[in-house]
């Protein structure tokens, strides 16, 4: 599992390289086609990895630990200009989330979860791995839309 929770930060520390090429008013601009933004991506993997960590397996149903879960959760759409401040801490936390969970994973949190099916990928996740490996394909879709947006943004 190692390997994977590395492959999650790679992805993560690469978007974050996305980010940090870009201007604060090019991350908020909403480009012609899309319904949203790359901040917006951005957040959506950070809360999106944590509910579907602890809230969807059944270890918690208590979701108030997900900082900034109504802004980027699954059907939001980008409300306001996002500061620079909040995509800091945004940045921060794609990390040390997931190092969190890792830690979690470590002390055997997740060896017993409620399965459930994913909207995105239509698929029924079983075990934390099955999480793991939906993580790490979420938040590269999401990359490789933030990737898009990018394009055209550059245009």
């Amino acid at each position: 599992m190692r390997a994977t929770f590395k492959f999650i930060l790679d992805t993560r520390k690469a978007f974050i390289q996305l980010l940090e090429d870009l201007s604060l008013e090019e991350i908020n601009e909403i480009p012609t086609g899309f319904n949203n933004n790359i901040i917006w991506n951005f957040g959506h993997i950070v809360v999106s990895t944590q509910t579907l960590s602890y809230v969807r397996t059944g270890i918690t149903t208590d979701t108030s630990f997900v900082k900034y879960l109504e802004t980027y959760k699954k059907g939001s759409k980008p409300s306001y200009f996002v500061s620079a401040e909040e995509v800091a801490e945004l940045k921060a936390l794609a990390i040390s989330t997931v190092e969190k969970i890792e830690e979690d994973y470590n002390k055997g949190v997740f060896e017993t979860i409620q399965s459930y099916d994913t909207a995105t990928y239509g698929a029924t996740l079983h075990s934390f791995a099955d999480v793991l490996v939906t993580t790490s394909g979420h938040d590269n879709l999401h990359l490789g839309y933030a990737i898009a947006q990018r394009r055209t943004i550059k245009k």
